[in-house]
C-alpha cells in the first residue's frame, strides 16, 4: 500500500473517531439530565417514605408511653437494660397488648382500603396478630448490637453442610 494511501486511511479514521465521540459527547449532557431528574425522583420518594415510617414510629411510641403510663427514655433505657415491655408494662401488660392489637387492625384495614393488601391476606394477619404481638411484647431485644449467643442470621456457628 503507498503511503498516500495509509495516510488517507488514518485520516479519515481519526475524523471518524472524531465525530463518533463528538456525538457521543453531545449526548451526555441528556443522558445527565435524566439521571439527576431520576435521582431527583428516587430521593422524593425515599422522603416521602422516610416520613411515613417516621410518623408510624412516632404514633407507636405514643401508644406505648401512654398505655404503660412512663415517658419513653424510660422505657428506652430499660429495655436496653434487658426488659421486655411486657415487664415494664407490668399489671398493664394485657391494656397495651389490647391496644397495640388495635393500633395494628386500623393499619391492615387501611392497607385493604387503600388496595395495597388483599382481604385475604387481611384476614390471615388479623388471625395471627394476638400472637405476634403478644411475642413481641414479651420479647427481650438487648441493645441491638452484635450477634446473640453465636448465631448469625442462618443459625450457629460451625459447619455448614
Amino acid at each position: 500500500m503507498s503511503s498516500h494511501k495509509k495516510m488517507a486511511v488514518v485520516v479519515v479514521t481519526i475524523a471518524a473517531l472524531s465525530l463518533g465521540s463528538t456525538g457521543i459527547a453531545s449526548a451526555h449532557p441528556r443522558s445527565e439530565e435524566k439521571r439527576v431528574a431520576h435521582s431527583l425522583a428516587h430521593d422524593a420518594k425515599h422522603a416521602a417514605k422516610k416520613a411515613v415510617h417516621d410518623a408510624h414510629h412516632a404514633a407507636m411510641k405514643a401508644l406505648i408511653t401512654a398505655t404503660i403510663g412512663l415517658d419513653a427514655a424510660t422505657i428506652k433505657s430499660r429495655l436496653k437494660a434487658g426488659e421486655s415491655l411486657a415487664a415494664i408494662a407490668g399489671a398493664k401488660k394485657d391494656a397495651l397488648i389490647a391496644a397495640l392489637v388495635a393500633f395494628k387492625t386500623k393499619e391492615i384495614d387501611a392497607r385493604v382500603a387503600a388496595g395495597t393488601m388483599t382481604v385475604a391476606l387481611a384476614t390471615t394477619k388479623k388471625a395471627e396478630l394476638t400472637a405476634h404481638v403478644t411475642a413481641k411484647v414479651n420479647a427481650v431485644r438487648g441493645d441491638g448490637i452484635g450477634l446473640k449467643d453465636g448465631k448469625g442470621p442462618k443459625g450457629p456457628k460451625g459447619v455448614r453442610p
